[in-house]
């Protein structure tokens, strides 16, 4: 099946295994949060055991440099998007309070990212990510 719609993760290249994980989680949660529609039904097991609902269609991942990831970001900013984001910082932060205290101080042009979400109709998506390859 190909959706209208398309979802996109941009994760900076040099990060460990555990923080592509983390980062991709965060994004993943806070696009699935801010579009309900993105959100699948519930699974069921041979016994009739009930599992949680899962994304319903398939996230690109994109590996990055900051300066892509800056670069993605204005683009995604340009088409309106309201992209969800992580910045470096948020690495040495433990709550969520935290973590939009330290993306409140942050220079809005010059964000030290590590990772940014979005979701968007598929051409859109396809011009915010032009030029990325896929992580490797």
């Amino acid at each position: 099946m190909i959706y209208e719609t398309k979802t996109a993760l941009i994760l900076r290249k040099d990060l460990a295994a555990w923080q592509m994980a983390n980062v991709s989680a965060f994004l993943a949660g806070g696009l699935a949060g801010t579009h309900a529609h993105l959100m699948g039904e519930p699974y069921r097991d041979a016994a009739g055991r009930i599992y949680t609902a899962l994304i319903r269609e398939p996230m690109f991942v994109y590996g990055a440099t900051l300066e892509e990831l800056q670069r993605t970001h204005q683009r995604a900013l340009s088409r309106e998007l309201v992209p969800a984001i992580y910045i470096e910082p948020m690495f040495g932060t433990t709550n969520d309070a935290d973590n939009r205290a330290v993306v409140a101080v942050a220079p809005a042009d010059a964000m030290n990212f590590v990772g940014i979400g979005v979701h968007a109709p598929r051409k859109t998506i396809d011009k915010v990510v032009n030029g990325l390859k896929f992580l490797s």
